[in-house]
């Protein structure tokens, strides 16, 4: 009877997104964190 707002939002994430769009924005988040730590790493390597 009372869905909590995290439950609210899983829901309607579900409806509004395909399975596509959903792998197309994790690929999106691991490309743009090695490029944010694989930028670190380099940095740091030069450094040194």
């Amino acid at each position: 009877m009372f869905d909590s707002l995290a439950d609210q939002m899983k829901k309607d994430d579900k409806e509004t997104t395909n399975n596509t769009q959903r792998v197309i924005l994790w690929v999106g988040v691991l490309v743009a964190s090695v490029v944010v730590f694989g930028g670190l790493y380099m940095g740091v390597r030069m450094l040194g």
